[in-house]
């Protein structure tokens, strides 16, 4: 008797996702094609559209694995002391290590592409603000008083422009770190 082939669909999908991030990583948001999608996935195209039937869905669903990539890598960062949990997070934003520096371009495409996107404008406005609150609240565990929140914005624009700097190679990655703790210790006495 023969069993049928068990589908892991979700992982079907990862893999379309994770052919897309890599086709922003290396040319960018434009190369993201239902041909060259299938092509970078080596699956057919009926399988890109089995799954995702338009450009937009396979774009979301590609933020989303991203998001939980980075939420992952941030989740992991261990520090018992507030202010070095805060820099330590504030460093795994920027393409400092392998991970981090494969990501970036994702998310600076996706970034940019939220201006023309509504939906994808949502959910990064929606993922900031939980992060904001995080940030915050490490902020506020360092120095009570003061405005944590928007110091924790302040925090976050900066580490975005920064990362775009690194990325471009304005910035060295070794000034990006000096520059980081700059920032916080603006932070963390003038609140």
């Amino acid at each position: 008797m023969c069993v049928p082939k068990q589908v892991d669909h979700g992982e079907r999908r990862r893999q379309i996702g994770d052919a897309v991030c890599r086709l922003i990583a290396s040319r960018g948001l434009d190369a993201v094609s239902l041909r060259h999608v299938a092509a970078e996935a080596e699956v057919s195209m009926g399988r890109v559209q089995h799954y995702f039937a338009t450009k937009d869905e396979m774009l979301a669903f590609a933020f989303e694995l991203v998001g939980e990539r980075v939420a992952a890598r941030l989740g992991a960062v261990a520090e018992d002391d507030p202010a070095a949990h805060l820099r330590a997070i504030l460093l795994e934003l920027l393409p400092l290590s392998a991970a981090a520096r494969a990501e970036a371009p994702v998310l600076a495409a996706f970034l940019a592409h939220a201006v023309v996107e509504p939906r994808l404008g949502e959910m990064l406005r929606r993922g900031s603000g939980e992060m904001v609150a995080w940030l915050a609240g490490l902020i506020t565990a360092v120095r009570p008083g003061g405005d944590a929140e928007r110091d924790a914005m302040g925090l976050l624009a900066f580490v975005d422009g920064l990362m775009l700097q690194v990325l471009i190679g304005q910035v060295p990655p070794e000034t990006a770190v000096k520059l980081v703790d700059r920032q916080l210790a603006r932070v963390f006495t003038c609140g």
